[in-house]
Order: C-alpha cells, then structure tokens, then sequence
C-alpha cells in the first residue's frame, strides 16, 4: 500500500525535478516525445491528482480494475472540504447551492452520470450505480439525489464555511469572471508547498494490469454558476471518453467550449486516427481557438488522454495546466501540459 505521505513528499521532490526544467523536457515542462508507461498506469488532471493517484494505485498495484481505481482516486478531492472546486466545500452557485456533476465510464462502453446532484459528497459513486443499476446513463437534480438516497447515500451539507464566505463576498458584485488556472485560491499547507490546487475539475484515467482502461470526471463545476448549470465534466463524450481499444481522454476549463466541439470523444478518435496523445489534445484545442479566438484568449481549455499503449499527453489553451502520473515506476510525478499562449 502506498504511504501518502511518503507519495506526497517524493512528489514534492519529483515535480520539483520536473518543473525545473530537466534538459530532456521541452520549455513547457512536458517531455519533447509523448512518454509510454508502463501498465498498470493512473493519469489525473491538475495538482489535486497527486493524491488522488495514491488512492487509484493502491487498487492497480494489487491487480485490481481500472475502474475501481478510477473510482476510489477520485473520492479523495470529492472528499477534501479545503478543495473549493470538487465535491465538498466546493464553490457554490450564484444561489447559494453545491451542486455536483461526475461520470464514470469502464472498459466496456458502460457509463454513468449524474449533473446538479445536491447535498451528496461522493457524485462518481452515485454516477458508477447509474451505469450499474439502472438502464439509464444519466440522471440530474432531484431525480439523481432521489436514488441516491435510496441507494443507501446519505444527505449532508456540502457548502463549508470557507465556501459560504467567499460566495457572499462574490455577491457584492456579482461578477461572473471566472480567473484561468486560479478559481480556487485554497492554500494547503498539508501538500506540495505553495500548492494552490488550481481549478475544477478532476479528471482521471487508468489502464490495469489486464490492459484494459476506465475513466472517471467529476467536479463542483465553476464558482458561482446560474443555478441548473451543467458543464462538460458530467458529459459522456464532453468531459470523458474511453474507447477500450484506443484509449481515453478527459478534460478540464470551461466546460462549454469543450461540450460544443465533444472534446474528449474528438480526442479518441484522433488517436484512432494514429495522433499521440498529446498531438490529439492539441488539436481539439485548436479546434476550440479557431472557432472563438477571441473567447480563447481569456479561458482555458485543456485535454489529458492515453493510450492503448500506455503512452499519455496533455495540451491546453493557457499556460499553468498541470497533470500527475502514477505508474511502477514514478510513484509521484507532476507535469505541466503543453500550452497555445
């Protein structure tokens, strides 16, 4: 089993290492050929991944499924009350209400998800017994919390203190500007020093010891939405896409640029189409900047995919976009995606 601490301070020195600029990294920290892994391997978006990845690891190393993995690292932000941007304590909407969206999606094409699901702390959990127990894919609001507690779930407040303070200091003017890479300022003197778990979405994908690969997104969605706001994050094909035979991707920003252009399902089907990971990412980005110049200049969009082969890569439209990979041989390692601007 992987010691967190010890996983946390050997990702301290390794993305230190990393970010520094090691010669064989190209001027935005990511290495100058899309690096493989090997299998069993856990991939993550942003800073928050690092932790994250520790829990998905503790199944993968033992030989378990890419899905399970999927699923119990990412309860680790949704359980966090300091991650102002996932699950508890995350950022609420302009009325005042912590509204969770996740999908999850396994090796086989099944999904599931669920959008705007009140008082919940673990939304990809209620998501995978949408895919399991129901005939549906997707399930919101009323009806999503509703079978949640009949699937033995239990009702809490998610909006924290900290939350409610910084929604009634964003009343005041009530302007909606959401800030690049930097929506929720937390500071978390437990993790990497000056870590500032920069942004709303985690989004992760595993492959296990067999091969085969699972995905899982979930997210408060942004600060101070319209209330009934759904993103990318809970969007099959939008926010995560896993094609068994070619790979998965998944994404992170502003989630409706990347529902208007079906971003992580664009990012398989490149890779189908013989892209990298990464070249894949980039083009989905460019997609996003050709059609809204003007209105990419001022967000940011960013894609994580892998491989079948376990080879993985990221690409977004700001600078400052981060991903954690876990695999036997890097326990901890943080990278920065490549960047348009």
């Amino acid at each position: 089993m992987v010691d967190r601490r010890k996983f946390l301070k050997a990702t301290s020195l390794a993305g230190a290492s990393i970010l520094a600029g090691n010669s064989s990294f190209g001027e935005a920290g990511i290495p100058n050929s899309n690096p493989v892994s090997d299998k069993p391997i856990v991939i993550s978006t942003w800073d928050f991944g690092l932790a994250a990845n520790a829990a998905a690891w503790e199944v993968l190393r033992n030989n378990g499924r890419a899905l399970d993995a999927v699923e119990k690292g990412v309860r680790i932000p949704e359980a966090d009350p300091d991650n102002q941007s996932v699950g508890l304590g995350g950022f609420p909407d302009r009325d005042g209400k912590v509204t969770l969206d996740a999908c999850i999606m396994d090796e086989f094409g099944n999904c599931g998800s669920v959008a705007a699901l009140e008082n919940i702390v673990h939304p990809i959990s209620v998501a995978r017994l949408v895919m399991e127990k129901t005939p549906h894919v997707m399930l919101v609001g009323e009806g999503a919390l509703n079978f949640a507690l009949q699937q033995g779930f239990k009702k809490e407040n998610l909006l924290t203190p900290e939350s409610e303070e910084a929604w009634k200091q964003w009343l005041k003017k009530s302007e909606y500007k959401p800030e690049i890479n930097i929506e929720n300022k937390s500071f978390r003197p437990d993790k990497l020093p000056g870590n500032k778990y920069n942004h709303d979405t985690i989004g992760m994908l595993a492959i296990d010891a067999k091969g085969n690969i699972s995905g899982a997104c979930t997210t408060s969605g942004m600060a101070f939405k319209m209330h009934g706001r759904v993103g990318d994050s809970p969007i099959i094909g939008a926010g995560l896409y896993v094609d068994n035979e070619i790979g998965g991707a998944t994404s992170t920003g502003v989630g409706e640029e990347v529902i208007r252009n079906v971003g992580s399902f664009l990012v398989v089907e490149l890779m189908r189409q013989g892209y990298s990971p990464e070249n894949a990412c980039k083009e989905a980005v460019m997609r996003i900047i050709k059609k809204k110049p003007e209105t990419a200049k001022n967000i940011q969009v960013g894609f994580l995919a892998i491989n079948k082969q376990g080879e993985y890569g990221a690409y977004a439209i700001q600078k400052g976009f981060s991903f954690a990979v876990c695999d036997k041989n890097d326990q901890a390692l943080l990278i920065k995606g490549n960047s348009y601007y």
